[in-house]
């Protein structure tokens, strides 16, 4: 039986992740309060953001950036920072 969860992207009650994306407490925070279609569209969010920015998960800067974006848009509501020259399609 899946887990379900009120998704604070979607405002509706959908299936719960599997595990924690991430330790500690930003991970439970995830885990507790987005769905898995939530996540789902955060991380074709995060591939976007990673290749027009050329990020890299080795550099703490890029980390942290991607942290705050996902904060952003799985709890704040708020449009991401894309790129002026990305057009989405």
């Amino acid at each position: 039986m899946s887990r379900k969860v009120k998704c604070v992207k979607m405002g509706e009650e959908l299936e719960g992740l599997d595990f924690l994306p991430f330790p500690g407490e930003l991970g439970q925070k995830i885990y507790d309060n987005v769905s898995k279609e939530a996540w789902k569209q955060w991380l074709a969010q995060q591939t976007i953001l990673i290749n027009e920015y050329r990020l890299s998960s080795l550099d703490p800067k890029a980390r942290s950036f991607l942290a705050e974006e996902m904060q952003k848009y799985l709890f704040n509501d708020e449009d991401v920072d894309m790129p002026e020259e990305f057009k989405a399609l």
